[in-house]
């Protein structure tokens, strides 16, 4: 080989080890940069011995402020759906935003009947201020959002509170308090929808538990602020469901903010809920 060709091979050489070299150093550093700690199926409560499961994402950090977080309840009419589908908020992206986030399975009624799911979820907000400290969690910044079915019990959760259903799933000591929820197509009087049926209790007044169950027949003005996400043209639960939450909202003064969209359908946890979700966050950290 001449020196020409010699030379023209060693810097091809070069350039390829630069090149990787490279590429292998901006990995690191957008790895470095997101500094997420993500974790599947953590267990934040038991049940006659069975594990309740979560996925939790959190930004890592030694110092500074404790950081807000948010617990994601999926829909499904509390008969299906899980804790990664598409009603649910992304952990990881949330954790992004500075949040440590938490996206919870429940109790399905298939299994076991209602109240079961709403037990298991508050249990689940139980963890999270019981391990407010061990994750640098500000336990004045806990948010809930839920969409559909999962929209219906955290706007149980801003409006009843434990209510009359035992704690279960562990945690019973611990504070169950929150700052405020959002909800997204969310169900909030039962005995008008026509899956409301699906919350029958066992060895109760099926009418009278729905009532119970039912948001709208428990709003005060002292109540967490909601965030209330709906679609005109939602199939699965009819805007007049939300409209009277709405309407009983405003007579009790309760503090509450209503974004309606005219053709978004039954609505999931999209770019948009996102994005109003954080605007609503924002001023409540405000207040």
């Amino acid at each position: 080989m001449n020196k020409s060709k010699l030379l023209v091979s060693f810097l091809t050489c070069f350039v390829i080890q630069f090149a990787d070299h490279s590429v292998a150093q901006q990995t690191k550093t957008n790895t470095a940069k997101s500094n997420i700690m993500y974790q599947e199926d953590i267990v934040y409560g038991r049940v006659h011995g069975a594990g309740l499961l979560a996925d939790i994402a959190y930004p890592m950090k030694d110092t500074g402020p404790a950081s807000p977080a948010i617990i994601s309840v999926h829909g499904g009419r509390w008969y299906g759906g899980h804790k990664k589908d598409n009603s649910t908020i992304k952990v990881r992206q949330w954790a992004d935003f500075g949040f440590f986030a938490m996206s919870i399975d429940y109790r399905l009624v298939g299994a076991t009947p209602a109240p079961a799911c709403y037990q298991d979820f508050q249990c689940a907000i139980r963890w999270m201020n019981t391990h407010a400290r061990q994750y640098n969690i500000d336990p004045d910044r806990i948010y809930l959002m839920g969409q559909s079915a999962g929209g219906h019990m955290v706007s149980l959760a801003a409006t009843l509170g434990d209510g009359p259903y035992p704690r279960t799933g562990g945690w019973e000591d611990a504070s169950n308090e929150f700052a405020a929820v959002i909800s997204v197509a969310a169900n909030y009087e039962l005995t008008t929808l026509s899956w409301g049926n699906i919350w029958t209790p066992e060895g109760e007044d099926p009418i009278e538990s729905r009532k119970l169950a039912s948001p709208v027949n428990h709003v005060r003005q002292d109540m967490k602020p909601l965030c209330i996400i709906h679609s005109d043209n939602d199939r699965s639960v009819p805007i007049n469901n939300a409209l009277g939450m709405v309407e009983a909202l405003k007579k009790t003064g309760a503090e509450h903010v209503f974004y309606r969209y005219p053709s978004a359908g039954h609505m999931g946890i999209t770019e948009e809920v996102i994005k109003r979700s954080r605007e609503f966050i924002e001023e409540m950290e405000t207040k």
